[in-house]
């Protein structure tokens, strides 16, 4: 039916002077305003270029400087000091523009105004860039604040405050600074002092004295070289050799989830739920595009680097034989949408307009409508994207390189994300605590082949209108893809809404093509790789353990009365959790952001400590061995209220439960964690069933019990005082 409704717009007859086409109007008027669309994206993106470029500076600030230059001439004072003059004489004489003398020196002031215009805007970007670069304000105590950061920020604040574009920080953000190895080595040995007994110690100590001397001379030289060279040191390795180049499969052991909002309901209607959440993603990308999106800024001064946010929207990672690439395009004007074992290209755009919710929702609701059956292949066939990635690399130039399959792959990979229609129904029941364990399962990895992992996120529909997020992790981290959610939430909360009936609002257009199936020839001897790729990713799925719990006795409102940092008290009942789980302590990996540097993405805070084992060992009777190997315990906090699409005391129901990730080590456990509001924690803990020593709901248990074990501690402590 798409391609019958799209035929009309196009007719040919066939003559005795051969064949004769003709563009009916609605064809012109759609190439016509595509044209346009195109046309209107690459004027905004050349003048946010400029805008971003001179930044703090503006048009106004350049014609406020030449009419300063000009005024001065007229009450015959020279600000220029004799440059004017000289730029005056070094001009080209004779004819043309600069024919008369008024001109020429017109055109003089207008240089020599230019000039000291982009001169100021040099100053004021390296001020910036050096203030930007003191980071003494993180180690300063709440409440606490010195003389020298108060007049810090104040300096920030003014040479910031000019309403700035998306990436108008970005060059005056300061680069990663390359550590030194006497300190890399010292900060090493003290983050493994509490796990290694004092011979194993001595060992460790030798050996990075050893590195120390010969080896990281060397390797230093040539960091620092890298660091002259390149804007970010180490951001382009680690997209390259901690994601890309892995073979292991992506499901489980690199994507990650995030949820929806739990405690509430917007419509139970799935394609109404999701023509308002695909609109606002639009109407994100669209700001992205323009740069309209505020830069974030931590404590609302100083400006994170957003060169993550590029890729988010049409961006696939393409799988390779050695290492895989992210395919990144600069537009895309169609979603890809699998359901029942059928995939379907949907268009957003009609002309150049953005498709309202109500039309979305129905071109997803014929989807749903559509009862044809899978073509034979077609069922399982993105079980390749979960499998070994040498295998899908093999398969795709094998079987998808040419005709109808690279057709349709191109519609998926080229796609502006992904969307699943799921047939199952999901949603957090506070009164059943497995269900929210189950819709992380779902989320995380699905049946293993209705989500494309390679996209740069996949967005999950379920059946009663809960949705959901399966992002790929190499374009970014999450607290990129949780600017972006937040974003959805909000807009399709409050500002899109629904009819009493749980529809979109607003009446859609029955003559729009309908959505169109893509078309595969999968021949047997692919069916057998996929076949093989759903088994492998099928072993990963099932041996995952998940277990995500609210914990309600208190939040960061209690542990901030207890003079505290609330990531460091989660970070220290982690700790004292694991020790009563596994009677030892392990060397534990935080993810922390270092995004406040040009192109940073995060790094490794290494929250067991000498200090925070000697206050387990002190909470805990008993003697235990302290040894462990590394990374047994990978933690990461979820970013929230990045942007304030809504006041979350006036709407403290309006909670997103956060998200997770599989375990980093076959016997340890990964644990994400959102400190949401000021009464409640989320805990998302996985671990794996194949591993005797590790239980994701006994250690959920412990650290329930740590958090109120540490948090009677404070109230003692308090109460003694």
């Amino acid at each position: 039916m798409a391609e019958a409704h799209q035929a009309v717009a196009f007719q040919f007859t066939v003559t005795p002077d051969g064949v004769d086409f003709r563009l009916s109007r609605e064809a012109l008027k759609h190439i016509y305003l595509s044209g346009i669309n195109s046309w209107k994206k690459r004027l905004i993106r050349i003048k946010n270029g400029i805008l971003r470029g001179v930044y703090p500076g503006s048009p106004t600030s350049w014609l406020v400087v030449v009419m300063a230059t000009v005024g001065s001439s007229y009450c015959k004072v020279d600000i220029s000091m004799g440059l004017v003059c000289y730029i005056q004489r070094c001009l080209p004489k004779g004819c043309g523009p600069y024919r008369t003398p008024h001109t020429r020196a017109l055109l003089s002031m207008a240089i020599f105004s230019t000039g000291v215009w982009m001169m100021g805007i040099f100053f004021f970007r390296q001020t910036l860039k050096l203030l930007l670069s003191y980071h003494g304000w993180m180690f300063e105590m709440h409440g606490q604040t010195s003389h020298f950061t108060k007049v810090w920020a104040i300096c920030v604040r003014l040479l910031s405050s000019r309403r700035p574009m998306l990436y108008s920080f970005q060059t005056s953000l300061p680069k990663l600074p390359v550590p030194s190895v006497p300190a890399t080595v010292q900060r090493y040995l003290e983050s493994v002092r509490p796990l290694l007994d004092d011979e194993e110690y001595y060992r460790m100590e030798t050996l990075a004295k050893e590195f120390q001397d010969k080896t990281a001379p060397r390797l230093q030289k040539y960091l620092v070289l890298k660091s002259w060279w390149a804007t970010n040191y180490v951001s382009d390795w680690w997209e390259e050799y901690v994601y890309l180049r892995s073979r292991a499969p992506l499901v489980v052991n690199s994507n990650y989830y995030v949820m929806d909002f739990v405690l509430i309901n917007n419509t139970n209607i799935q394609a109404a739920r999701l023509g308002n959440v695909v609109h606002a993603m639009i109407m994100y990308r669209r700001k992205l595009d323009r740069e309209e999106i505020k830069p974030v800024m931590a404590l609302g001064i100083v400006p994170m680097c957003s060169y993550q946010m590029e890729r988010m929207f049409n961006t696939t990672r393409i799988p390779g034989k050695e290492s895989d690439l992210l395919q990144h395009l600069s537009d895309s004007r169609h979603v890809a949408v699998y359901h029942k074992g059928r995939f379907f290209k949907v268009w957003l755009y009609e002309g150049s307009r953005l498709l309202k919710p109500c039309d979305l929702e129905m071109q997803f609701q014929r989807i749903l409508d559509d009862p044809s059956p899978p073509q034979p292949g077609e069922e399982k066939l993105a079980a390749l994207t979960a499998g070994g990635r040498v295998e899908w690399a093999q398969a795709r130039q094998a079987f998808f390189s040419s005709g109808k399959n690279k057709a349709a792959l191109d519609a998926i990979e080229r796609a502006a994300f992904f969307v699943a229609l799921d047939e199952e129904s999901h949603h957090y029941d506070p009164d059943d605590e497995a269900s929210l364990s189950l819709y992380g399962k779902a989320l995380l990895h699905g049946n293993c082949y209705n989500r494309w992992f390679d996209k740069s996120f996949t967005v999950i529909a379920f059946k009663n209108g809960q949705l959901g997020l399966n992002t790929e992790h190499a374009w970014a981290d999450a607290p990129i893809i949780g600017h972006l959610w937040e974003f959805v939430l909000g807009t399709d909360t409050f500002h899109l809404g629904y009819t009493e009936t749980g529809h979109c609002l607003g009446k859609p257009n029955p003559m729009l093509a309908a959505p169109q199936r893509l078309q595969w020839d999968i021949p047997e001897q692919c069916r057998a790789v996929i076949e093989s790729a759903y088994r492998v990713a099928t072993a990963l799925a099932d041996d995952v353990e998940l277990y995500c719990f609210q914990f309600l006795p208190f939040g960061k409102g209690l542990i901030k009365k207890c003079r505290t940092s609330p990531d460091a008290f989660v970070q220290i009942a982690l700790q004292l959790a694991h020790f009563r789980d596994r009677g030892k302590f392990c060397l534990t990996y935080e993810a922390s952001m270092t995004r406040m540097f040009r192109e940073g993405r995060t790094e490794t805070v290494r929250s067991c400590t000498s200090e925070s084992t000697a206050f387990v060992q002190a909470m805990v009777e008993g003697s235990h061995m302290v040894l462990s190997e590394p990374w047994r315990l990978s933690t990461s906090q979820i970013a929230q209220f990045q942007i304030r699409m809504f006041d979350p005391d006036q709407y403290p129901n309006h909670l997103g439960a956060g998200g997770g990730f599989g375990p980093v080590a076959d016997d340890g456990y990964g644990v994400s964690y959102m400190i949401a509001g000021e009464n409640t924690i989320f805990f998302h803990i996985s671990s794996k069933f194949s591993s005797s020593e590790t239980n994701a709901q006994r250690f959920g248990k412990h650290i329930r019990q740590a958090l109120l074990d540490i948090a009677d501690l404070f109230q003692v402590s308090k109460a003694d005082s």
